[in-house]
């Protein structure tokens, strides 16, 4: 379990893709010790376990699912990644609750600018998925806990603070970029329940 509030990034270091899956290393700064293998960490969103830890590289097993969901079909060398560990019993929660299970990826269709904050139009890429849109609702970007500004037939807005564009990759974002999206997780299952 998470809570989308990143502080920390890394930068994929290796990539070996195999025909159904893909194996990455991602250099951090963060502390990972040899008894963290196994661990859960959210890579821009994704839960993902670690696997090897070789210094300052932290090396996950990305399934063919896992593959399909998010945009981790597309990564490259020093690619930046939003990387949070799970939360701890005790610790702040200043976002939303997310689990790392990504629904789909959404295309970046425009970038405005409101003063410093960046106000960003997104096109979801499943149609299934847009009854969970909803205003002022929870969703978690590249696992960046975001607030959605407004919903429309085809796109959705979100705001992002210049606090939050410092501190996570959303600052590399262009329009055609595809992000990682999962849906608040409450809006999913009051919704199966209510059907």
């Amino acid at each position: 379990m998470f809570n989308g509030i990143i502080y920390n990034t890394g930068k994929i270091k290796h990539i070996k893709r195999n025909l159904n899956s893909t194996y990455i290393g991602i250099k951090t700064k963060l502390n990972f010790k040899k008894n963290d293998i196994g661990s859960s960490v959210s890579c821009d969103g994704v839960c993902l376990t670690i696997t090897k830890i070789n210094k300052s590289i932290i090396y996950f097993y990305i399934s063919n699912e896992t593959l399909k969901r998010s945009n981790f079909k597309l990564l490259k060398i020093n690619q930046v990644i939003n990387l949070e560990k799970s939360l701890v019993f005790g610790q702040n929660i200043s976002g939303h609750f997310s689990q790392g299970h990504v629904d789909t990826t959404s295309k970046i269709i425009k970038i405005s600018f409101v003063d410093k904050s960046w106000l960003i139009k997104l096109k979801i890429s499943n149609n299934k998925l847009k009854k969970f849109l909803v205003e002022k609702a929870s969703i978690s970007i590249n696992g960046v806990s975001l607030t959605i500004s407004k919903v429309y037939q085809n796109f959705f807005e979100l705001n992002v603070i210049p606090h939050t564009l410092k501190l996570t990759n959303l600052k590399y974002l262009k329009p055609n970029s595809l992000v990682n999206v999962e849906l608040d997780i409450l809006s999913k299952y009051i919704y199966k329940y209510s059907n």
